[in-house]
């Protein structure tokens, strides 16, 4: 497999790729204002990313969360698969960067990623971005971070609320406990949250599913079922618990997708994506 190609499916997937050597290319018609600080440690920075062209109206915004098991990955890793895309559509996107494990363990991803929506949604007019239209998205563990921003209630003790207009879960981790122990424990889930007095409650703590309730902002979730690393069912059983509790909420399954899709599946599930958008006045 080419490199470029490579890049490009692990730039998607948001899993396991190392960070880039060198940052990938931004095209000329975006303007980029990077290493913006939205909290006291060196990890926790953002690029804001949107259209050069003049804008007739407030656009939308969406937040980028990078993946990786909460222990490796970088937010330079999303710029093709997921910023130019929604960049394409008019979106002024914020590519988060957050505290992975080998720094601080959980639950500080959490909190960094509830930060760093807050401070994205208190500058939203200085980026000519409409509030009321801001959708956060990530894949793997960036789309179980983009679920917590969209479903973490103030009680949860997580960190600020954010209220967002939707959330696209590409393959996220939807019950962190289920990582922790039995069939589907996994390493990195291991060393986020290492061996401690009440680990399992500190997962259930951090774990979507908790918070499942009827006012949460509309959830668009896209799972493949042959996942070996995050299984189908998290995306199954998230889905089926917010629409039995009257939530708005989708799951597009992807036959046969693992947890890297190909470059022709994430072509194809763009469109999907957007549609899910446009007909709850996002886009």
């Amino acid at each position: 497999m080419q490199r470029a190609a490579l890049v490009f499916l692990l730039a998607a997937a948001g899993g396991w790729a190392q960070p880039f050597r060198d940052p990938p290319a931004i095209p000329d018609w975006v303007a980029v204002d990077a290493n913006l600080r939205y909290d006291q440690y060196p990890e926790t920075v953002l690029d804001v990313l949107q259209p050069k062209a003049a804008a007739t109206a407030r656009r939308p915004g969406v937040i980028v969360i990078h993946g990786g098991g909460w222990v490796r990955g970088s937010r330079e890793m999303m710029i093709n698969g997921f910023c130019i895309p929604y960049l394409q559509q008019g979106f002024v996107v914020a590519n988060v960067g957050y505290r992975l494990a080998k720094t601080a363990p959980a639950p500080a991803a959490v909190t960094d990623v509830l930060n760093a929506a807050q401070w994205f949604l208190r500058n939203a007019a200085r980026y000519n971005v409409d509030r009321n239209r801001v959708v956060v998205t990530g894949a793997s563990a960036g789309g179980h971070l983009a679920l917590m921003v969209g479903l973490t209630p103030k009680g949860a003790r997580l960190g600020p609320p954010a209220k967002v207009a939707a959330v696209v879960n590409i393959y996220g981790i939807t019950d962190v406990a289920d990582q922790i122990q039995g069939p589907n424990q996994r390493p990195y889930a291991l060393e986020w949250i290492p061996d401690q007095p009440g680990r399992l409650e500190l997962a259930r703590r951090l774990s979507p599913i908790t918070y499942v309730r009827r006012d949460v902002p509309p959830v668009l979730t896209i799972h493949g079922d042959a996942d070996e690393t995050v299984p189908y069912e998290h995306g199954v059983k998230l889905t089926k618990a917010l629409r039995d509790a009257g939530a708005d909420a989708e799951l597009i399954p992807v036959p046969q997708g693992g947890h890297v899709f190909t470059k022709e599946q994430w072509d194809a599930l763009l469109p999907q994506i957007f549609a899910f958008l446009k007909q709850r006045r996002i886009l």
